[in-house]
């Protein structure tokens, strides 16, 4: 049975890279009816960030990614689930010693004294000669008996890797084929540090064969690393999982995605409205292509399509207009109960205590309701609605080469003719019908009445339709924003 792993480092929050990761193992397991694993890398215990792994497991559940096995948030706290467990690599310390005496006693790997100077010297001396860069294998033949007792006199010291010398390690790679490296190019790497941690390789491999992992997928950036990680398989005697390393991805200038650029974690998006259906629609797109014109896909939908010969090597552009496109169209399809739902924490982050208005929140959000590329901006564009003095310039209030006083008289008129309209004839299709078959009575021009009420009732030059933001205010509120707009051109014109 196929079972693939996320296993992010918390040393920050969960970068759309990440995310991508995660959501190609996911619908690589779910397509083949398999597991899909959460394991927490926390070696690297300097750049470890708090509720970094809190944030982990809520960005993947806000993007619908269900964990089958590994470490979940249960009553609010970090809890663990499966047979295989640990799954937080600080937990397996234990685990790391038994594998590193195993890998040292059958010559895989020894003790290294070298100092940081030392090493610091040695790759100057590399880059000003311009030689390959890495470590030279100085502490390489040292007796393992001597070893042992430099180490256990507390000498400083790190385990690292006997790579082999000579001959190649394949990498038979999911998306790009069979990569060949030829082993006297690489170093022996540290897999076991000072301070009594395992390195990412080290522990990955361990974990991943221990965890019964088949298929590894991660991030190009693994590639150059993984002929040590199947050469450490080899010195185990295990069986090495397939590998799928996915493309970088680039930001409009190339760039690979950093926080430089702007937003780069999933937090950020979702603080800024992007739906998790969209973004998780998107994010398939950033490598993969389905191979025909369909670009809108649900979550159940990718699980069925998805596959590795549909990735391709090619760098990833996250273009943020598409995924704008994206989430405009998931907005427009939910339903107005759905989307007022999901407005609910903008409007309070916005201070907006929805408790005290007695609006259809549905019918206040069905306002930019297919204008609005995310769920802040279409608040933050309804926003007017719920303002208690609206302030603009009087000036707004005056229709292209017409006057505050022409503004000023349709603006009475208008007044009068609503006041004299039944509450309940107040529908946004029969304010409509009705006034724009008044004004045409009146032989005036749409622009010249509906302007100034459109100002008068939202206080913007960019809003909604007049007889859309009446529907919504009621009678009573539609009726004051527009005396207060005719008392703003009465100050005006003093």
């Amino acid at each position: 049975m196929i079972k693939t792993r996320f296993a992010p480092s918390p040393t920050g929050f969960l970068h759309v890279g990440g995310l991508r990761t995660a959501l190609y193992a996911y619908l690589l397991a779910k397509k083949e009816g398999g597991t899909f694993m959460l394991r927490i890398e926390d070696t690297d215990r300097e750049r470890l960030v708090e509720g970094g792994i809190e944030n982990m497991i809520a960005s993947l559940k806000w993007a619908g990614i269900e964990v089958d096995e590994g470490v979940f948030i249960e009553d609010s706290k970090v809890s663990q689930k499966g047979k295989n467990g640990p799954y937080i690599q600080s937990e397996r310390l234990d685990i790391y010693h038994k594998h590193i005496n195993e890998l040292i006693e059958n010559n895989h790997a020894y003790y290294c004294f070298c100092s940081k100077d030392r090493l610091a010297e040695l790759r100057e001396y590399q880059e000003k000669n311009k030689l390959p860069t890495g470590y030279d294998g100085n502490c390489r033949e040292l007796l393992l008996s001597e070893s042992k007792k430099k180490a256990k006199s507390g000498e400083s010291h790190v385990v690292r890797m006997k790579m082999p010398k000579e001959g190649i390690t394949v990498v038979d790679d999911m998306i790009r084929g069979q990569v060949k490296f030829q082993n006297k190019l690489i170093d022996d790497q540290v897999i076991f540090k000072a301070d009594g941690f395992p390195t990412y390789h080290m522990a990955v491999v361990v974990d991943d064969h221990l965890m019964e992992i088949t298929h590894v997928i991660r991030g190009e950036e693994w590639l150059p690393s993984t002929p040590k990680h199947i050469e450490l398989y080899k010195m185990f005697g295990w069986k090495a999982p397939k590998f799928a390393h996915l493309p970088l991805m680039v930001n409009e200038q190339k760039q690979k995605l950093s926080k430089r650029h702007g937003d780069v974690s999933v937090e950020d998006f979702k603080e800024k409205g992007y739906l998790p259906e969209a973004m998780i629609n998107f994010i398939a797109f950033l490598g993969w292509n389905p191979g025909d014109e369909r670009e809108v896909f649900s979550l159940a939908e990718l699980e069925k399509k998805f596959g590795f010969d549909q990735v391709g090597k090619a760098a990833a552009f996250f273009n943020r207009k598409k995924l704008d496109w994206y989430n405009k169209q998931y907005i427009a399809n939910l339903s107005p109960e759905d989307l007022a739902k999901r407005c609910n924490p903008f409007f309070a982050n916005q201070g907006v205590n929805l408790s005290t208005f007695d609006y259809n929140l549905s019918a206040v959000v069905q306002l930019e309701q297919g204008r609005a590329n995310t769920l802040l901006e279409l608040v933050d564009n309804v926003s007017f609605i719920f303002a208690e003095n609206l302030q603009y310039d009087a000036e707004l209030l005056v229709w292209k080469k017409s006057t505050r006083k022409d503004a000023k008289e349709k603006l009475q008129a208008i007044h009068q003719f609503l006041n004299n309209t039944e509450k309940g004839e107040w529908t946004k299709e029969n304010l409509e019908k009705k006034g724009i078959a008044w004004i045409k009575e009146n032989s005036w021009g749409n622009g010249d009445v509906l302007w100034p009420t459109r100002i008068a009732l939202s206080g913007l030059k960019n809003s909604p339709g007049p007889f859309e933001i009446m529907n919504v205010l009621g009678k009573e509120r539609s009726l004051c924003r527009i005396e207060h707009a005719i008392n703003n051109l009465s100050i005006q014109n003093r």
